[in-house]
């Protein structure tokens, strides 16, 4: 088929005024995509028409939020996420460890539960998978951003971001955990009768080098019952560690190991 034809332009447009997505009608009358775009670019500036991309924000639209996918998003960004927002460009960003895909799909999941319009790819880079959503809106619901590192500036959530995590404090500390944090085994020996005998125990280790993060996080822990203590590295007190039997549990039963 002459994708040059007036006729098959014509049908074409006609098809993308009525809503037609630009791979159906790419597909239809095969052509590519890019001639397909640039046929509906030349259209709307024809009709005098501004491109408004499409805008789900819970903020912005008053359109419902997940509230439990949220709160686990807000764990994963305040520890492994980055947003950028420039005149061209606009996504955020959660690093995830390459090997972890139970992790890299679950920070998908979320991204596209909050945002449902927004397009989320994965990125592979050495030693890590970035999982990435492209949107504006991003700095709507993540009033944290701003210039320089996390560490270096002031973290306080927004009232209406706390009151999410009043409700969902859980999801909350699995995103803190899942990003900034891991459960591990430790072991020590005793010796019982003459023998000496190993012994494991797993706790769960989270660091973070933001006095606000960590605040967060330990504030949220004391509200849940969970027992922790500050595990200083090197006279740095970044390291909080949940070891207690009981406490392990509840992390065990609401967070679980990365996979």
């Amino acid at each position: 088929m002459d994708q040059r034809s007036p006729s098959i332009r014509a049908q074409a447009v006609g098809l993308m005024r009525q809503g037609v997505p630009n791979r159906v009608v790419a597909e239809r009358f095969h052509v590519p995509r890019g001639t397909v775009g640039w046929w509906r670019s030349e259209d709307r500036k024809a009709r005098g028409e501004e491109y408004q991309p499409p805008n789900d924000c819970p903020r912005c639209t008053g359109r419902t939020l997940d509230e439990e996918a949220y709160a686990y998003l807000l764990g994963l960004y305040l520890g492994d996420g980055h947003i950028i927002s420039k005149r061209k460009q606009h996504h955020l960003s959660i690093y995830c460890n390459a090997t972890q895909g139970g992790l890299i799909a679950a920070a998908a999941d979320a991204l596209r539960t909050v945002m449902p319009l927004t397009s989320v790819s994965l990125r592979p880079k050495p030693g890590c998978v970035e999982v990435k959503s492209f949107t504006r809106h991003w700095v709507c619901m993540f009033p944290q951003h701003g210039p320089g590192k996390k560490h270096e500036r002031q973290i306080i959530l927004a009232p209406w971001q706390q009151a999410i995590v009043d409700v969902h404090p859980w999801k909350l500390i699995r995103g803190l955990i899942h990003s900034d944090g891991c459960r591990i085994t430790n072991w020590t020996t005793r010796t019982v009768r003459g023998e000496l005998k190993r012994y494991e125990y797993p706790r769960y280790v989270f660091a973070n080098k933001s006095d606000d993060i960590r605040a967060l996080y330990t504030d949220t822990l004391d509200r849940l019952g969970v027992e922790w203590t500050h595990c200083t590295r090197g006279g740095a007190p970044f390291n909080i560690s949940v070891a207690k039997k009981a406490s392990v549990a509840l992390l065990d039963l609401h967070v679980g190991p990365k996979y």
